[in-house]
């Protein structure tokens, strides 16, 4: 039996308080209705453990059915308090995860087609966990998009859901896709507010939930960064929540793409047509100077994780 220590690579999701006072960490599909010029789309992608291709054992199931979807789904039945399901992507970057005993969850396969290896570690004490499953997968994902646009792990999103209701009425009321990013981001930003005391006692297994941002009106950056991507994806727009570092600060921000631009990786401020770097967490916290002079040309920013 195989023992393996995770402390190494937990991933520590929280935001910093920056220097010099910065804080922060397409189209409609069947089931669409009309509106504005872009309209909305009430159906949302589901991830599904079709169980078509698996392994596993002893209580722990890994479906790589729909790896094609960029997606893989890990259940856990066995007695172990907590579990790890580390993912390894064809840049060689290790994607560690905290799961849940119980229900399916999903995990996001970021890095393009080829090979990754996926681990699932049982918790044995402490930070010592045993190596349970193991399995290298061939990867060939048919839409490029389509991990930014699943819900998974930390991006995760589902019909019945508060915010899945805002990005409806949102999407509604653009003109196009530009329009419901800027008409998302301007919502995140003035109806959220940064939440100091949640990032002073953040734990390093950390899930965000937008139904509880959403309703509290509070977040951190990982917050939100997930709620904003869980509004964007469920309407069709390609979006990316990435985590690294904003100078020093470790902290999470998003990408998104549009057919008229490409991926939009530089985010704040819109005129029309062009953007400079999105960064919700940022925008919401100083004003609108002292942003601009952060972001810069968005060198401060440094990607790591892509989910």
């Amino acid at each position: 039996m195989r023992h393996v220590n995770t402390k190494p690579v937990l991933i520590l999701m929280f935001c910093a308080v920056f220097a010099f006072s910065l804080i922060g960490c397409g189209s409609a599909k069947d089931g669409s209705t009309s509106g504005g010029g872009r309209g909305s789309t009430t159906e949302f992608p589901i991830p599904e453990a079709s169980g078509e291709l698996t392994f596993g054992g002893g209580g722990v199931s890994v479906d790589v059915s729909n790896t094609s979807d960029g997606y893989i789904m890990v259940k856990y039945s066995g007695s172990a308090a907590k579990i790890k399901v580390q993912i390894t992507g064809t840049d060689g970057e290790v994607y560690t995860y905290t799961a849940k005993r119980g229900d399916w969850q999903t995990f996001p396969l970021t890095t393009g087609n080829g090979y990754y290896k996926v681990n699932v570690l049982e918790n044995v004490s402490g930070d010592m966990y045993t190596l349970s499953a193991s399995r290298n997968i061939e990867v060939s994902i048919d839409n490029e998009f389509s991990p930014f646009l699943f819900p998974n792990q930390y991006v995760w999103f589902t019909s019945g859901m508060k915010a899945m209701d805002l990005g409806i009425e949102l999407s509604e009321k653009s003109g196009d896709d530009l329009g419901f990013i800027e008409n998302t981001y301007e919502y995140v930003i003035n109806h959220i507010s940064y939440d100091y005391d949640k990032a002073k006692n953040i734990p390093l297994d950390y899930i965000p939930d937008i139904e509880e941002t959403l309703v509290s009106g509070k977040g951190i950056c990982f917050d939100y960064a997930s709620l904003m991507a869980s509004i964007l994806r469920a309407q069709n727009v390609p979006t990316k929540l990435e985590v690294g570092y904003s100078g020093s600060a470790y902290h999470a921000w998003i990408s998104v793409y549009t057919q008229e631009t490409g991926w939009i990786k530089n985010i704040i401020e819109f005129d029309g047509l062009n953007w400079s770097l999105m960064d919700p967490t940022l925008a919401s916290s100083n004003d609108e100077s002292a942003v601009k002079d952060y972001v810069g040309d968005g060198s401060n920013y440094t990607v790591k994780y892509n989910y």
